[in-house]
């Protein structure tokens, strides 16, 4: 029945893979259930990610961009985290709910851009738009934050056995325990070997966050383990050197991750977001392409 669905009204399906392309899953099973765990957190930030997704494929669709990649959700991940982060850092007033729709579709064209340039740049367009929106905001308006950024994390036992799937959470943002559970199965049902790689990601990122004195509240939460998760899971794979790609990945964007944080680099604009993942993931990109042969890749 929902593959006849999906058949029908394939902009849902393409919305849905959008979701799971967060993760960098081409699946709608995965972008179904990350929709769920954001809706437990916040039902503003469910309706502003489904509203951003949507806004994104559509703006692709009627740009008549590559449909192989509209189908596949390349066009909807980073509109997605648009949507999510600015209902995260802001009450959704009128113009909040206005700059979702504009970041939206600016970071589908962005997107598009660096892709027919063929350079990867993963979610690069939501950290630029949510960096510079996130400063007009601070400085020219008087929107208050929402509710969930002055939460406080849930107290739950044994948190820190939970660290590593809180690092899941946060890369939508969301603190609960049960929406980083949901993430992480998420990923499982699509691939395993991912959603694995990226538990140890998320692991060996609060192990090293801790040893250089981070803070263990933001540990615990998963705050320096989301960017190792996403490193993780590009380099993820069945052969024996895919572990050791994971391994410098996460030690890169971890390394990158921590330096930005100590130094209050990007505080003004609303924190490191992915960026140590991006910086992370394409140094490590090009180290591989200097260490292996065009022939061997």
């Amino acid at each position: 029945m929902m593959k006849t669905i999906f058949e029908k009204f394939p902009f849902i399906d393409n919305i849905l893979k959008g979701m799971g392309q967060i993760m960098l899953q081409e699946n709608r099973w995965t972008g179904l259930l990350f929709l769920i765990g954001i809706f437990m957190g916040s039902w503003q930030g469910g309706i502003a990610i489904l509203l951003a997704t949507s806004v994104g494929t559509f703006t692709a669709m009627k740009l008549d961009y590559d449909k192989s990649e509209i189908n596949a959700g390349l066009y909807g991940f980073s509109a997605a985290l648009v949507g999510v982060a600015l209902s995260f850092f802001f009450q959704t007033t009128i113009l909040i709910w206005g700059l979702i729709v504009l970041g939206a579709a600016l970071a589908s064209s962005i997107q598009h851009f660096f892709i027919s340039k063929k350079i990867p740049v993963f979610t690069f367009p939501f950290i630029f738009i949510i960096w510079i929106s996130v400063y007009l905001l601070h400085h020219f308006t008087q929107i208050p934050p929402s509710e969930m950024i002055s939460a406080k994390p849930e107290n739950v036992p044994y948190g820190e056995f939970l660290t590593p799937i809180n690092g899941f959470g946060e890369v939508i943002f969301q603190g609960g325990v049960f929406s980083g559970i949901i993430f992480f199965i998420a990923v499982f049902i699509s691939s395993p070997v991912a959603a694995l790689y990226g538990l140890a990601g998320s692991l060996l990122g609060a192990y090293i966050s801790y040893m250089d004195g981070e803070s263990l509240e933001g540990i615990h939460i998963g705050l320096f383990g989301f960017n190792a998760v996403l490193s993780a899971i590009v380099f993820s794979g069945l052969r024996k050197t895919d572990g050791l790609w994971v391994l410098i990945a996460v030690l890169i964007t971890v390394g990158i991750d921590d330096f930005l944080i100590d130094n209050n680099v990007l505080t003004e604009v609303g924190g490191v977001l992915t960026f140590p993942f991006v910086a992370g993931t394409c140094l490590t990109l090009l180290i591989q392409k200097i260490c292996i042969p065009k022939k061997q890749n």
